[in-house]
């Protein structure tokens, strides 16, 4: 390899279907133009030496398998020890360049962005040939993520980075995800800056959600808001009501796929959908904050179509969706306390050609 090996992978946005993924239902994401970048080469000796000059760290360690985590989520070991046991181990260490701007911890998915760029870039580097293989490098991204370290998170995060564009998910029929061509216009993307527990979030509803669908005694593809109303007086307030945001979504997520497999595709419609979608995540699911109401609210008046809060909640990122005024809602969004970054749908996991 004449040149260091480059690869990068996206961020996302869920469009419809938060709080879907891990019940087994569908959900439409968007990849953005936020990325991951990762460049390097196979190193000289046994060891993996990690330059992050984004966030200052530096680091390094022996490449001996099986790696012992030194933290939490200790991603670069646990995508090495992941493609070990597939097989996949290197005869030297690497050295590797990290740069991004994705915010992080911002629901956003920087970090599953990261663990799909790294994974792609060993496979590369091992001459493997899931390299292109996006489903592959999703699900074994998904095993270093969320499996190995036992995470309540689902898939939807892995597949939009390695796939890219505007996709339709369905986890449980084992259909590959589908590209949707949508001609979606501008979002903006704004950070209120303020940090989220992913990990409790996610433990909350999807737990109350498991045990109000148990008690339903029915799938979550079967259960209807009757079927809710006879269990009701068998499950506690909040689990009625987390159950029944999530029943509204999986509506809502429904309209949205029909809406988005139409021509001329409405665009105003296609917002619409998207705010209330953010009604159910605020009100049932219970997972925005003051601070990202008032994000939306002065998105809306600013002359958005449609905003919601992206990822787990309880923090972190909105976006808007902004074709024609993009400019305008992202200042508006500045003047209620967020960050705001103009971005569009991007593709998926790539290598940069010049490096192959």
């Amino acid at each position: 390899m004449d040149k260091p090996l480059q690869v990068s992978a996206p961020g996302r946005i869920c469009l419809f279907g938060e709080h879907q993924d891990y019940l087994g239902l569908p959900v439409i994401t968007s990849a953005i133009n936020l990325r991951v970048r990762i460049s390097g080469e196979m190193g000289s000796d046994d060891k993996v030496r990690l330059d992050l000059p984004d966030i200052k760290e530096y680091t390094s360690f022996a490449l001996t398998y099986p790696l012992r985590y030194s933290e939490p989520r200790d991603y670069f070991k646990s995508v090495l020890n992941i493609l070990s046991r597939e097989g996949v181990v290197l005869s030297k260490g690497v050295d590797i360049v990290v740069r991004g701007n994705i915010p992080i911890n911002s629901g956003t998915s920087s970090s599953s962005a990261l663990v799909v760029a790294w994974t792609a870039f060993l496979l590369k580097l091992a001459n493997d040939a899931r390299a292109h293989n996006p489903e592959a490098i999703a699900r074994l991204a998904h095993r270093a993520e969320v499996v190995e370290f036992h995470e309540p998170g689902g898939q939807m995060d892995h597949f939009a980075s390695a796939f890219g564009g505007a996709l339709f998910i369905e986890f449980e029929t084992g259909k590959k995800p589908q590209p949707l061509d949508v001609p979606l216009g501008a979002f903006v993307l704004g950070d209120s800056r303020e940090p989220k527990d992913t990990t409790s979030i996610l433990a909350r509803v999807k737990g109350g959600s498991l045990e109000a669908i148990k008690q339903a005694g029915k799938s979550i593809h079967e259960i209807s808001l009757n079927d809710l109303e006879n269990v009701k007086s068998k499950i506690s307030a909040e689990q009625y009501r987390l159950l029944h945001a999530q029943l509204m979504n999986r509506q809502l997520t429904r309209v949205a796929y029909t809406l988005m497999n139409s021509a001329p595709f409405d665009h105003h419609q296609f917002g619409n959908l998207i705010f209330k979608h953010y009604e159910q995540l605020r009100d049932g699911l219970n997972i925005s904050t003051p601070k990202i109401d008032r994000m939306i609210n002065a998105a809306m008046e600013a002359g958005a179509l449609g905003a919601k809060i992206n990822g787990s909640g309880g923090g972190g990122c909105m976006f808007a969706y902004a074709p024609e005024k993009s400019r305008q809602v992202a200042e508006a969004i500045v003047r209620a306390g967020g960050k705001a970054y103009i971005i569009h749908t991007d593709k998926g996991v790539y290598f940069d050609d010049s490096s192959e």
